[in-house]
């Protein structure tokens, strides 16, 4: 007789959907030391690409990976706005308002939704999350900011290199 060992996978599944309990702290830490919505967010992408860098699932790219985060933070009660017309598109945006109104109502996710969305993220690549995508995100996204914030950006992974060396 063959005893089985215990099945992890429905507990490493509700892992995939739910933030983790140290991430949803990190933020409330943040919130009562009166951070911006925008700072307590940057917990949850922060979970985002240490999930795909971990094998838990990928992203398409890493504006994907942190618009996941962005989502999640929304859905899991932190205050931050849908951008604003005109900045990105009307999907995006009517997105983020469904997720903000989310976060306020106290109604269980769709098993099956969630299921589909997580199996569709573990089909997608892990390189998103890699520091070489990231910087050129970071490259690109302080390039349409401007030159001020490009050379701050170019300044910051300067430091960073410096401290890893």
């Amino acid at each position: 007789m063959v005893i089985a060992a215990p099945n992890d996978s429905e507990e490493r599944q509700e892992g995939d959907v739910m933030p983790e309990k140290q991430t949803i702290e990190n933020a409330k830490r943040k919130k009562r030391e009166g951070k911006s919505p925008s700072t307590q967010a940057g917990e949850f992408v922060r979970e985002e690409m240490h999930h795909i860098r971990e094998g838990k699932h990928g992203a398409r790219s890493t504006k994907q990976a942190i618009a996941i985060g962005l989502s999640k933070a929304r859905r899991a009660g932190v205050n931050l706005r849908a951008p604003k017309r005109g900045k990105t598109s009307a999907e995006t945006r009517e997105s983020a308002q469904s997720a903000l109104r989310a976060g306020r109502s106290k109604k269980k996710p769709s098993p099956s939704r969630s299921r589909a969305t997580r199996q569709a993220l573990r089909r997608e690549g892990r390189a998103a999350a890699s520091p070489a995508s990231l910087s050129r995100h970071a490259r690109s996204a302080a390039r349409r900011r401007g030159h001020r914030d490009l050379s701050a950006a170019a300044r910051k992974a300067a430091r960073t290199r410096a401290r890893q060396s």
